[in-house]
């Protein structure tokens, strides 16, 4: 109060009016200004504890009306243009680029009770002090919006927010009763996002126990809960989840999926070795044990070839390197490798493509496919002939393919087969207009000539004249029908 009382005493003391004179102009400007600074003046003596002062606005209207508030942030808005003009114009020190900080006390403010502090300033106020302040009545917030920020929320309304995208707390359900309550309005509400969230709440915040015996009865909710711990790699608890279920071949399957998290070859074999005597069916029993044989044929097939590649005592291997391992390979791209690089040997070696064929039961659709592509790339023609030619019982040969000669015919092109070797297989197309489509993309000429030769079509053959080259063979085969 010292403080405040010698400030009052200086402010009278070092009051700039002069002693009224005649000689006084009456300008209505510079009393204007006196009276502005006579006000700002007032905030270097203006108490906290002074909160009883009556409130007056200049125009005699009550404070806090709309009006009035209008008129002062117009008057507000006036003032702090007629200073930024003033400071604009005052141009040439050296600190007149400085920001000056701007006063927490407005002629409003004042009048208002607000800002009685001027270190500190509000929340709002410091967000929007952009140097024009605007005051109006504060309205009050309609009663639905303070709703949102209230946790007196039934499990209905809970889910409906949620369904929505707001954020809400489930912490406020706290007995078993509400839990299901609220877990039935979400399996309800048919949004798997909402399940899915207050299975984690239900999953966090109840015994395991309850939790698996609850959702026993509650299929939709169980069915997320299982398909989000596997997306998770939850597996313990997944596990525990099967087993209480018991689901004994899931339970199993779970297991045997482990096995792709194990990077050591020989690991993982004694783990799928371990999984063959696991409660799956008896389909999945064998595909365990395939997987378990295959593995162990992949390891020996690589050791074995890894030594003849780094020895250099194999041609095929000089000729061809091997772009990977077979480590871990699928069988099918197993049994391509074994045509390509041991095609040749017996049938008692485990890298040979028979044994692979017998162990593992392939199709003959599936084993002709695969050795086909590989022999075809290596350019083996003689191969692929002997693969195709069958024997019967009266010792005659013919060609038979059981993936269809029209799929011979594209493979082998594909692999930039001769057009010799081509006409020999697009020959054996039956369909006549798939044989004539073949011949006519890949230029089999002769094949074209021979199929309108025997369907005694004229009129296609002569067009077909045009399009092979003139004085060739072909030309000369064509005239010679034509003729005959």
């Amino acid at each position: 109060m010292s403080r405040v009382r010698a400030d009052e005493e200086e402010y009278w003391h070092s009051s700039k009016f002069r002693a009224f004179t005649f000689d006084d102009e009456d300008d209505e400007l510079s009393q204007l200004k006196e009276s502005k600074r006579a006000v700002n003046s007032l905030r270097d003596i203006v108490d906290d504890d002074d909160d009883d002062l009556e409130r007056v606005s200049w125009s005699g209207e009550p404070v806090g009306s709309i009006s009035w508030s209008i008129k002062e942030t117009a008057s507000g808005s006036t003032s702090s243009l007629d200073g930024r003009d003033s400071s604009l114009q005052k141009g040439s020190s050296s600190y007149a680029a400085l920001p000056k900080q701007a006063s927490s006390y407005s002629l409003s403010s004042l009048f208002k009770g607000r800002n009685k502090l001027p270190s500190f300033q509000s929340l709002s106020d410091a967000l929007t002090d952009t140097g024009v302040k605007s005051y109006a009545p504060e309205l009050r917030r309609p009663r639905a919006e303070y709703k949102d920020y209230s946790s007196d929320w039934s499990p209905k309304d809970t889910v409906r927010r949620m369904q929505r995208g707001k954020v809400c707390s489930l912490e406020r359900f706290r007995s078993l009763q509400d839990k299901l309550v609220l877990l039935d309005e979400a399996v309800a509400g048919h949004d798997g996002n909402v399940i899915t969230a207050v299975l984690i709440f239900l999953k966090r915040t109840l015994r395991r126990e309850i939790l698996f015996r609850e959702l026993e009865v509650r299929q939709v909710a169980l069915c997320h809960l299982i398909h989000f711990l596997r997306e998770t790699g939850e597996q313990k608890f997944l596990l525990d989840l099967l087993r209480f279920l018991d689901r004994t071949e899931e339970v199993a399957l779970s297991q045997y999926r482990e096995h792709l998290n194990i990077q050591d070859v020989e690991k993982r074999r004694e783990f799928l070795k371990g999984c063959i005597g696991l409660p799956f069916s008896a389909e999945d029993t064998s595909h365990i044990q395939d997987h378990y044989t295959l593995l162990e044929r992949q390891i020996i097939i690589e050791a074995n070839d890894r030594h003849l590649e780094m020895a250099g005592q194999s041609e095929l291997f000089r000729k061809y390197p091997r772009k990977a391992s077979i480590l871990n390979m699928p069988l099918v791209t197993t049994l391509f490798y074994s045509c390509f690089y041991h095609y040749t040997e017996a049938e008692g070696m485990f890298s040979s493509p028979t044994n692979l064929k017998k162990t593992f039961k392939i199709p003959d659709k599936q084993y002709v496919l695969t050795a086909l592509a590989a022999r075809a790339k290596l350019r083996a023609w003689g191969d692929v002939d002997a693969l195709l030619t069958t024997k019967n019982w009266l010792g005659y040969t013919k060609k038979k393919a059981p993936i269809g000669f029209h799929r011979v015919v594209e493979i082998l092109q594909r692999n930039s087969a001769p057009v010799q070797v081509l006409q020999e297989y697009v020959r054996l197309v039956e369909d006549v207009e798939t044989r004539l489509n073949l011949a006519t993309k890949y230029k089999c000429h002769d094949v074209v000539i021979e199929t309108y030769r025997d369907l005694k079509d004229r009129v296609q053959l002569t067009a077909y004249k045009g399009k092979v080259e003139r004085g060739s063979a072909e030309e000369e085969k064509i005239n010679s029908i034509l003729n005959n």
